[in-house]
């Protein structure tokens, strides 16, 4: 049955990047070893690393909005920013490559590390690898207006340029993550289960805010969603993200008001900073490898999973209660990150 959110986003044009939804399963050996059998409670994991472009990860999602946008525009180039180590520059290169668009990446030294695995391995040699112009910032320069110049000079020169914000964490871009709402709700239907909370990490806020629209269009409501801010301290995150989520209601044609209660939003697993290991990241992405051989990156996922370790150890949910950890990739940062695992 078609809803109030599928009609909302058929308005949009997108880029068929994921070709089809990605897989939920069951964290069974997570289950038995954190205890939560025993309790009557769910772990699910949401497969968001699992696509087939570039490596997979959250980000394709908000590009294929991007995408559809850029493609029905006529764009020839598209310049996008970013840390170092970005995700978002990484998959949006290798859309790129895949779509014959021309790629210019300018990215900043966000996160005081100089080791040579976080200089040349991980998402930069990928970005390499699918012919992406770089172009690298010191750290706290505005990159934005540098790709907004950029972007000029190339306008100038008779290209058609898009350019894309960090993480694509526009109301465009978020709407991939709404689309998501609706595609964990079909799942729901097919396993015969309800989710009482999904929970993601959160950096630029397209992820969290997108999910939070789509489950108020969904009429589950916008505090479904729980996300960990990596980023930055929990009242700069939930502000951010609220804002995002009204935004996103709005590009999808509803008048809801989002209230400051209902983002859900905890900074505990921040630690000294973005980008910054933390013991309790370190130990997560472990339990993840050696619990159910799966891999979650050090920046994001690690630090949400470690977050929601926390709540799962500290009893935080009710027996009968199941929980969808949305995995959103990111998983080449694990080798620009070899010394903080090397053993």
């Amino acid at each position: 049955m078609q809803t109030l959110l599928d009609t909302s986003l058929s308005s949009f044009a997108r880029a068929d990047l994921l070709q089809g939804p990605t897989p939920i399963q069951r964290a069974e050996r997570l289950e038995q070893l954190l205890g939560l059998k025993a309790q009557g409670i769910g772990l699910f994991l949401k497969r968001d690393d699992h696509m087939l472009i570039g490596g997979g990860g959250n980000k394709l999602r908000k590009l294929e909005f991007h995408l559809g946008a850029a493609l029905a525009a006529g764009v020839d180039t598209i310049i996008t920013i970013g840390g170092l180590q970005s995700n978002h520059a990484r998959l949006t290169a290798a859309v790129c490559a895949r779509l014959g668009i021309a790629c210019e990446l300018i990215l900043t030294r966000s996160v005081p590390k100089t080791e040579v695995d976080y200089e040349l391995n991980g998402n930069v040699l990928l970005d390499q690898l699918f012919g992406a112009a770089l172009r690298v910032l010191a750290g706290g320069s505005d990159s934005l207006a540098e790709a907004e110049k950029r972007a000029e000079q190339l306008r100038l020169e008779g290209h058609k340029v898009l350019v894309i914000p960090t993480g694509g964490s526009t109301p465009l871009g978020s709407l991939g993550y709404a689309r998501c709402a609706a595609e964990i709700a079909q799942q729901e239907s097919e396993l015969g289960i309800t989710f009482n909370q999904v929970v993601v990490p959160n950096g630029s806020a397209g992820t969290h805010a997108g999910l939070a629209a789509g489950f108020e269009l969904l009429e589950r409501g916008t505090s479904l969603v729980k996300s960990y801010s990596v980023l930055s301290d929990r009242e700069s995150s939930a502000a951010r993200t609220r804002q995002l989520t009204q935004d996103v209601l709005g590009l999808l044609g509803s008048s809801t008001v989002v209230q400051a209660s209902e983002i859900v939003i905890d900074g505990s697993q921040l630690g000294d900073g973005y980008g910054l290991p933390t013991q309790a990241m370190q130990e997560a992405v472990r339990l993840m490898a050696r619990a159910e051989g799966l891999l979650i990156d050090p920046v994001y996922s690690g630090k949400a999973f470690a977050g929601l370790v926390a709540d799962l150890r500290d009893g935080r949910f009710r027996r009968g209660n199941n929980v969808l950890f949305v995995m959103t990739g990111g998983t080449p940062g694990l080798y620009a990150y070899r010394e903080a695992f090397q053993d």
